[in-house]
């Protein structure tokens, strides 16, 4: 069985390879595929987005994502069971429900409740070690989803909220919904929202960010335009976003994850 894994911890301190160790321990046979441990400390949107953009590639199996800036709250510990039959196991601050809609929404959820599939004691700061990766284990295992605890109505869970673009006839206000290593800024809008602007490759178009103009091109990859040129393109998951050829876009225009933007779509 394969177990997907992504959180918020970083590479530097022992969190990740704990977690791997009680996996080992549990369910030795099971194979871990690290999606991202980079996620922003605490950014449950940035984790979200990452999961659901990721996990159409991925194999079926147990999808293990902890971005928990709640631990020790009470906020409940969950695992769920999607339309396609993929489990998913984390917190429920809205982490894990737009992946599961990418696969036909939630069709079964429980409360991590039951203490004969955790690490005990449960410490209150590490739930990414004593309860989500045992969790994650045992039904990796063969153990039932039924079993970890009491049902949860899937209605009831908690949903994280995803901005929406506001599209008028020639001006759209975007918001950055994440930047790459590569300071390639991802916005949360996609073609359907241009199609009545036909920006054909190489149209120019104003944006204002941190109250700048700046101009861009719109581009099908990062060599269609001169080096230090902005571009304005549909990213390897669909959605539109801004680079600079050779350079980086959050530095140029003084983004990051919930910066807005406003495109102006009269400029050629």
């Amino acid at each position: 069985m394969i177990i997907t894994f992504l959180t918020d911890f970083g590479l530097q301190d022992d969190f990740v390879g704990t977690c791997h160790g009680v996996i080992a321990t549990i369910a030795p046979e099971a194979r871990v595929i690290d999606v991202t441990h980079g996620i922003r400390p605490g950014h449950v949107l940035q984790g979200a987005l990452v999961l659901a953009n990721t996990l159409p590639f991925m194999p079926s199996g147990v999808h293990l994502a902890v971005v928990d800036p709640g631990v020790g709250s009470g906020r409940r510990a969950l695992a769920l069971r999607d339309g396609e039959g993929r489990l998913h196991v984390g917190p429920d601050n809205g982490l894990l429900l737009p992946a599961a809609e990418r696969f036909g929404g939630v069709a079964d959820a429980h409360e991590l409740a039951n203490a004969d599939y955790s690490l005990q004691p449960v410490s209150r700061t590490f739930h990414g070690r004593d309860l989500f990766s045992p969790a994650a284990a045992h039904l990796a295992a063969g153990v039932p989803l039924d079993s970890l605890g009491p049902p949860v109505d899937p209605d009831e869970l908690v949903r994280v909220d995803i901005p929406t673009p506001e599209v008028g006839q020639n001006r759209i206000r975007t918001v950055v919904l994440g930047v790459d290593r590569f300071g390639n800024a991802a916005l949360n809008l996609g073609r359907e929202h241009l199609e009545h602007a036909e920006l054909a490759a190489g149209t120019r178009i104003e944006l204002t960010s941190s109250g700048e103009r700046f101009y861009a091109v719109s581009a099908r990859t990062f060599d269609d335009a001169p080096r230090g040129s902005l571009i304005l393109y549909e990213d390897s998951y669909g959605s539109l976003a801004l680079a600079v050829s050779r350079g980086s876009a959050a530095q140029l225009l003084r983004v990051a994850e919930g910066s807005e933007i406003v495109l102006d779509l009269t400029v050629r």
